[in-house]
């Protein structure tokens, strides 16, 4: 099976935000069936999009067999068992509205692939746009 690097997101603004990093990355472990491969700092940044507690944030990579679609139930399935229950809210002029949340993890690369659904879209759209993605990103790029 081909082994892709996966490059995922991960933050959190609710509780003991270290914790809930630590947990999403223990069990991130268990569902891809193996450690990751590199992590970032973990980065504290101000909510973004909306008024909030600050926000714990990383980037981890994985090397996975696993197909995107796959990878995107197991990372929504983590949120949810950490307790997530916000769907994709959005305003009236269709632009995202966003909320506290116990864990986010997005998946930000998968290898060099392309994905434009209506589910995932890789590269992550707006990981360009924002900061706390890009430094954490840019680190572990450094670390190869």
């Amino acid at each position: 099976m081909r082994q892709v690097p996966v490059y995922l997101s991960l933050g959190t603004n609710l509780g003991d935000r270290r914790a809930r990093i630590d947990e999403a990355l223990r069990r991130l472990d268990a569902a891809i069936g193996r450690p990751y491969e590199a992590l970032s700092s973990i980065i504290e940044t101000p909510a973004w999009g909306f008024e909030g507690p600050d926000f714990l944030n990383c980037v981890v990579r994985y090397r996975t067999g696993r197909q995107p679609q796959t990878l995107l139930r197991i990372c929504k399935r983590i949120e949810r068992a950490m307790g997530r229950r916000d769907a994709p809210e959005y305003g009236a002029d269709g632009r995202r509205i966003y909320h506290d949340r116990p864990i986010d993890i997005d998946i930000l690369l998968y290898g060099d692939e392309r994905i434009d659904t209506p589910e995932l879209q890789v590269p992550h759209p707006l990981m360009g746009q924002r900061d706390f993605i890009l430094r954490p990103l840019g680190e572990i790029f450094e670390q190869k």
